[in-house]
């Protein structure tokens, strides 16, 4: 019987010689590939140890480090369900992850032990370990009694790997079940569309609790081999000395906004890389053509989702199904990756004419297999025909390059986040004296979008903008709280009472410019 664990897959791809560098870190640390091999093996086997039901979900919330990834590897080797929780998620967020997900084990950082715990233990989660960024904590400290051999666990290609919780327009969270085999399917796919080659080294700079660091980038350099530069927080400065070391290079725009920043990002500086590659938010085209203009490299963006990791990217070579279109566009996602079908629609699923503007969907062996215990919700979200409706809107221009011109109509993205009005809206409303909000983006030159609320007070009830604030982020996740906050006595809206968002848009949208 064949096993179609993705950890297989990757530590296959492990280099031959185990004792060369698999990960060096901006602290100085190195790792082998046989410390990962063996590593892996002994949390695994504690996993193992744990008794646990097949298929149970490990939920982590913890800060970025080697022994995170490591933690992630060793349970996708135990064959259970790996969930990765943003840092910045605060208490009511928690819950609603842990009551949703129902993880046998919750990991948490040593500093949240005392409230996290309190709410795994009381939703009824059996264990809970803490995992410190400085390779301290109590998941370690169990490991350490562990063998270093471990036989990964069976798993078919339509088992369950990973959960990831992403927002939709009603505010309520929904865990995408992404399988083995859509990630080794990506993975793949990437490997050779991206063209990575033996000698490659990637700067890995990205947050690991999203699909970009966790699934891109890790999965992208141990399906190659290729040495990882650990960065555990970005420091543009430190991310451009490093570029005489790696070969590529995968970030937010943000990121790419702030390395233009620092007088040491020239030709010379960028010339030993191969590959900056970009995604999770829009790439404004003025980033695009000074980064050209001041590496020599034109930025590579893609686009893809939670719910089905990468789907489109812009060349990285010749592609036999765009003849002649070898084109890094700004202002695209660039072709369908191979293996994913993409179509545009208008009205009734109908598709419709290339160069017209409709719903994206998409179909292929990367999309995920639905939302976790909402049976209703991921019938909504895909057609007869089996295509999962992205919610994002786009076109396909003559040469088949695919243009994003909008995401579902009220996402936010700021820094590379998902920022879902409806869930912020709801702990507006929640407040004293509040009668309705509405959350929009407006443009940033940093964050590319940043949200803005606008609120309305009860008769006679006085708000105040900086309370309302500092209420929020003691709730919520800072990349979710609004910029600025106003305060006013009613909201635009169309003859159905609705509020016509793309108004308050339009109001506010110089406030950063």
């Amino acid at each position: 019987m064949s096993n179609h664990n993705l950890f297989v897959a990757l530590r296959d791809a492990f280099p031959a010689d185990l004792d060369r560098t698999a990960v060096e870190t901006d602290d100085g640390l190195v790792y082998s590939w046989c410390d990962l091999d063996r590593a892996t093996a002994m949390v695994a086997n504690l996993i193992d140890s744990l008794d646990l039901p097949a298929h149970s979900r490990i939920a982590v919330q913890v800060e970025k480090s080697v022994e995170a990834m490591v933690l992630y590897l060793a349970t996708l080797r135990a064959g259970h369900v790996f969930l990765p929780l943003n840092t910045a998620y605060q208490s009511a967020e928690i819950e609603y992850f842990i009551g949703n997900a129902e993880p046998a084990v919750v990991v948490c950082s040593p500093k949240n032990h005392g409230w996290v715990s309190k709410i795994a233990f009381t939703a009824g989660t059996a264990f809970v370990f803490t995992l410190g960024d400085d390779r301290t904590g109590s998941l370690l400290d169990r490991a350490a009694h562990m063998s270093d051999r471990h036989t990964p666990a069976v798993r078919g290609s339509d088992d369950l790997a990973a959960i990831l919780y992403t927002s939709g327009t009603t505010g309520r969270s929904k865990g995408a079940m992404l399988t083995h085999g859509n990630m080794l399917s990506n993975a793949r796919v990437l490997r050779d569309h991206w063209g990575w080659r033996p000698d490659d080294v990637l700067i890995h700079a990205l947050p690991i609790f999203h699909v970009h660091g966790l699934f891109v980038a890790i999965h992208g350099a141990l399906i190659n081999g290729s040495k990882m530069i650990w960065f555990s927080k970005f420091d543009p400065k430190r991310a451009i000395a490093k570029f005489a070391e790696a070969t590529v290079f995968m970030g937010v725009p943000t990121l790419y906004v702030r390395m233009l920043a620092e007088p040491t990002l020239t030709p010379a500086q960028a010339r030993h890389m191969r590959l900056f590659i970009s995604g999770s938010a829009p790439l404004l085209i003025e980033t695009f053509t000074e980064w050209q203009v001041r590496t020599g490299h034109t930025i590579l963006e893609r686009y893809g989702m939670s719910e089905t990791v990468m789907l489109t990217s812009n060349p990285c070579g010749d592609d036999p199904r765009y003849p002649g279109q070898t084109e890094r566009r700004g202002g695209t996602v660039g072709f369908p990756l191979p293996g994913v079908e993409l179509r545009v629609v208008g009205d009734g699923d109908q598709t419709v004419a290339q160069g017209e503007i409709g719903g994206i969907q998409v179909r292929g062996p990367n999309v995920f297999k639905g939302y976790w215990r909402m049976p209703e919700k991921t019938a909504e979200e895909f057609t007869a025909d089996g295509f999962f409706k992205t919610g994002d809107v786009g076109r396909v221009d003559e040469q088949g390059y695919v243009v994003i011109v909008g995401r579902s109509k009220d996402l936010i993205i700021s820094g590379g986040y998902n920022v879902y009005p409806a869930e912020i809206e709801g702990y507006i409303n929640d407040m004293p004296g509040v009668a309705e909000s509405a959350l929009v983006g407006v443009p940033h030159p940093d964050f590319g979008e940043v949200g803005v609320a606008v609120i309305i007070p009860k008769p006679g009830a006085a708000v105040d903008p900086d309370q309302v604030i500092g209420v929020l982020k003691s709730q919520l996740a800072n990349f979710k709280i609004p910029k600025r906050c106003w305060v006013v006595n009613e909201l635009p809206r169309n003859t159905m009472g609705k509020v016509q968002k793309n108004l308050l848009r339009d109001q506010y949208k110089g406030e950063f410019a």
